[in-house]
């Protein structure tokens, strides 16, 4: 466990911990942390804080069921300042926005509220923070925990959800693609998940990617593959090698 005392408390023993969004980088809660709330932050990897008002220790979404996972956690250079890469599940804001940082100071120095202060933010982040959070989620039913815990089942529905969208880019409307291809994506991220592969994975291929043209991209799998060695090569090929 990180020694706390290293960082440098105050008298009041409260430091400020700023929650970010792993996937996006959005800015989504600014609390206060003293030893307790950051040791249990830690050990539960879910944002715990301290409340002032209540001078009590209070976890994000133990009412709401908005919790904020913690992916990973940095300090300042002074060492009197958290930073809290989360995955959240919901909005972050008691108010119901996904980020409490939703005021602006307009030209004529007045302060507004912002339609949508996030428009780059990444929804597939969130999505995947939601189907890790019903992961997490206790005894009560739900759709995406019964798919990550059958990844057959999961991936049967990602074969039904692509030709779904197949036959809707043939001759259907644009609403109707749009629709199917959001269904096909969910499915795909979850399925991904019930193997153990989560959406910063799929992420970091993604952004590895860019700049890369399609024939690069395809040649260096390829020459990926023709190393391979019979214990880990892939296909049908691959798996006949195994067999004999």
């Amino acid at each position: 466990m990180f020694n706390l005392e290293k960082l440098n408390w105050p008298e009041s023993g409260l430091l400020p911990a700023i929650a970010q969004d792993a996937g996006d980088g959005r800015v989504v809660t600014l609390a206060w942390q003293n030893r307790e709330a950051l040791q249990a932050t830690l050990a539960e990897r879910r944002t715990v804080f301290w409340s002032r008002s209540r001078q009590s220790l209070w976890r994000k979404g133990e009412t709401s069921g908005h919790t904020q996972r913690l992916v990973d956690i940095r300090f300042d250079c002074d060492l009197d300042a958290i930073l809290l890469l989360v995955e959240p599940a919901g909005p972050a804001c008691h108010t119901g926005r996904s980020s409490c940082f939703f005021n602006e100071i307009s030209a004529g120095d007045e302060c507004r509220e912002v339609e949508n202060p996030w428009p780059q933010a990444d929804i597939l982040s969130r999505l995947a923070a939601v189907i890790a959070a019903r992961r997490e989620a206790g005894e009560e039913k739900s759709y995406v925990k019964s798919l990550l815990g059958d990844p057959q089942r999961a991936a049967e529905k990602v074969r039904e959800e692509a030709g779904e969208l197949i036959a809707a880019a043939a001759d259907e409307s644009d609403e109707r693609v749009a629709g199917e291809a959001a269904d096909l994506v969910f499915h795909a991220l979850v399925l991904a998940a019930s193997r153990g592969v989560d959406w910063s994975r799929i992420a970091a291929v993604l952004d590895g990617r860019f700049g890369t043209s399609g024939h690069e991209e395809k040649a260096a799998r390829g020459a990926v593959g023709k190393t391979a060695t019979p214990a880990t090569a892939t296909g049908r090929n691959g798996s006949d090698r195994q067999k004999r």
